[in-house]
């Protein structure tokens, strides 16, 4: 019941990835009336759907405290609690983020060894993709948070990705050791001692998109910063991209020659195909979605619900973390 267009677009896209992903299984959690009429509309089984009925629904614009306290019948609450339970592997929501990250740490808790969720998501780079957390989560971090964000990054890499050799690198102002404050030198020793070769160091944003690293850890404050501002000169290029083939009639007929080249870059820069914030070290699996997703880009979060929970990312994530401060690694 959460996102701009909801329920349809997420219907939308739990039908797409139903049809996808025969495997799997889908429960819709809200009001049951809206689903059956969106699911009617949309022409869909209804054998490819559970139906779990919800009398509230979270506002994207209320306090997550108030929302955990009032709103216990709410689609979000249920749904966390169907992850709780292990009535349902993984929970997709386009609704309030910091509703939906507050009842998820309430009501899941954290994975042994993990202090703080972190928001991660793949952004695109010239080889391929990137991971970046934290994105918001946290506006400030401890070396050691930031250590816990590098080994569930790099786990994610080789879990999901499938690199043997992901290399990680911590975000600051430069790429020497003796850059950046207190907390990230720290953060970069703790992480060199957790990871080996793998870290690769200091990173600057340009790094980001350059394709040579794959994992970027940083905190949440400089995190959704880094973001914002990528998506924001995106959208300014393709403000001017436009302005300027329209700016003459040469200009026009100039554009019908180039547009299959600029529709490849548009497609390949697409924000729907990297749909899908991963809350990584929550003791559940919880992907956000953008709350202005359509049908297709919701179907690519639903994507990395199930990407997290068949390769057992989680489980990957608590071996790991326990060697680590067993060995004091982390210390």
């Amino acid at each position: 019941m959460g996102g701009d267009h909801a329920p349809a677009s997420v219907i939308e896209g739990a039908v797409q990835a139903a049809l996808e992903f025969p495997d799997t299984r889908f429960i819709l959690v809200g009001r049951e009336e809206v689903i059956l009429a969106e699911l009617e509309k949309a022409q869909a089984s209804r054998e490819l759907f559970q139906i779990q009925p919800a009398a509230e629904v979270v506002g994207m614009g209320e306090e997550p405290a108030q929302a955990l306290r009032f709103k216990k019948n709410s689609s979000m609450r249920i749904g966390v609690d169907l992850v709780k339970s292990g009535a349902a592997d993984a929970l997709v929501s386009a609704g309030n983020t910091g509703a939906l990250m507050a009842t998820s740490r309430f009501v899941l808790r954290m994975l042994p060894g993990i202090d703080r969720p972190a928001i991660a998501t793949l952004v695109p780079s010239k080889t391929g993709k990137t991971m970046m957390l934290d994105l918001g989560a946290n506006v400030e971090c401890s070396a050691r948070n930031l250590c816990q964000f590098a080994i569930m990054g790099q786990i994610y890499a080789t879990q999901v990705l499938h690199l043997q050799q992901p290399k990680i690198g911590l975000l600051n102002v430069g790429e020497e050791d003796v850059k950046g404050t207190g907390v990230v030198k720290e953060a970069a020793e703790l992480i060199r001692r957790a990871l080996g070769d793998r870290f690769v160091g200091n990173v600057e944003g340009t790094d980001i998109y350059e394709g040579h690293i794959d994992v970027v850890v940083c905190d949440g404050f400089v995190g959704n910063i880094s973001l914002k501002s990528s998506e924001g000169v995106v959208r300014m290029i393709s403000h001017f991209l436009k302005e300027s083939m329209n700016h003459s009639v040469w200009s026009r007929i100039g554009y019908l020659l180039v547009r299959p080249s600029l529709n490849r870059f548009k497609q390949r820069l697409d924000p729907r195909k990297y749909n899908g914030a991963m809350l990584l070290g929550l003791d559940g699996v919880v992907v956000k979605s953008h709350g202005s997703a359509d049908g297709y880009a919701y179907g690519q979060a639903i994507r990395v619900a199930r990407d997290l929970t068949i390769n057992k990312v989680n489980q990957t994530i608590k071996t790991h973390i326990a060697i680590h401060n067993n060995g004091k690694g982390m210390e």
